[in-house]
């Protein structure tokens, strides 16, 4: 069950939407919905600046997070949910703000964050900040992407599916919106299918069998040759579906070479055109 949601907000410009779009969710599955910002580590400017440009960068802070705080209140102030406010400062020298976020995380059901926009950059975190959150924080992680037509979410559901352990942490962690669905796809690439011992003899039946089991109204599409890259073609699958959500496992191989090499993970989170739940 899904009874926690942690949203976190920064000053991109998107933070109305998402505040919207987190308290349609909460009231859906009657979760709490907590908001949280974050600001920079003020130790690591101490020996750099004199104590009153100290005060004036406190300032400013508490000042961006104060606007935030309003957003989030106003958005959910007529809403029939559970909420609460967060706003953390002062942060020790050895956690950045991925850290903070990944360890409120570890206290909720589920994450929620914003697609990074590159045309307005988030304060202080990475643009693939979904996909290290998840690593980071042990929970699912739900992305709202910052150009998309609010819809209800978790009504038609793709499942970008490859056997891995990542896939399968995403399937389970997202059960309590699947079993709400109205139609699920199981989606398999050709160059996702892996090693047979992954699938066994048809890939994605064996996922499909257990999603059944929890009376989710599943089915299964395979497309066992793309020339597109995996994300292109999940995302093209999505579109097809009409899908209001993608699960899938992330970084089902190290960061550090996805960043080397390129990933499906990292396409994903600069490309998304939908809300994508991650886990790892």
């Amino acid at each position: 069950m899904i009874r926690d949601i942690l949203l976190y907000l920064s000053d991109d410009g998107h933070a109305p939407a998402h505040v919207a779009a987190s308290a349609d969710l909460a009231e859906a599955l009657a979760a709490r919905l907590t908001g949280l910002a974050v600001a920079e580590p003020l130790a690591a400017h101490a020996e750099y600046l004199p104590p009153e440009a100290l005060d004036r960068y406190r300032e400013a802070w508490q000042t961006r997070n104060a606007r935030l705080e309003q957003v989030f209140t106003d958005g959910v102030g007529h809403r029939a949910i559970h909420t609460e406010w967060r706003a953390v400062e002062d942060l020790r020298i050895d956690r950045n703000t991925l850290d903070v976020i990944a360890l409120q995380a570890r206290y909720a059901d589920l994450l929620v964050v914003g697609q990074m926009d590159p045309d307005r950059p988030a304060d202080l975190v990475p643009s693939d900040l979904p996909g290290q959150a998840a690593v980071l924080a042990g929970r699912p992680v739900l992305a709202w992407p910052y150009a998309w037509q609010r819809r209800p979410v978790g009504r038609r559901v793709v499942i970008g599916w490859n056997g891995s352990r990542e896939s399968a942490r995403a399937v389970s962690d997202a059960l309590p919106l699947l079993r709400h669905a109205e139609q699920v796809q199981v989606v398999v690439i050709g160059s996702q299918q892996g090693p047979r011992e992954r699938h066994g003899d048809q890939p994605g039946a064996d996922i499909a069998t257990h999603l059944a089991r929890h009376e989710v109204p599943v089915e299964v599409h395979s497309q066992p040759r793309s020339d597109l890259p995996v994300a292109d073609a999940l995302l093209s699958a999505a579109a097809d579906f009409d899908a209001d959500l993608l699960v899938m496992g992330a970084y089902g191989r190290s960061r550090l070479r996805e960043l080397v090499l390129g990933g499906t993970t990292r396409r994903i989170l600069s490309e998304m055109t939908l809300p994508v739940l991650l886990a790892h």
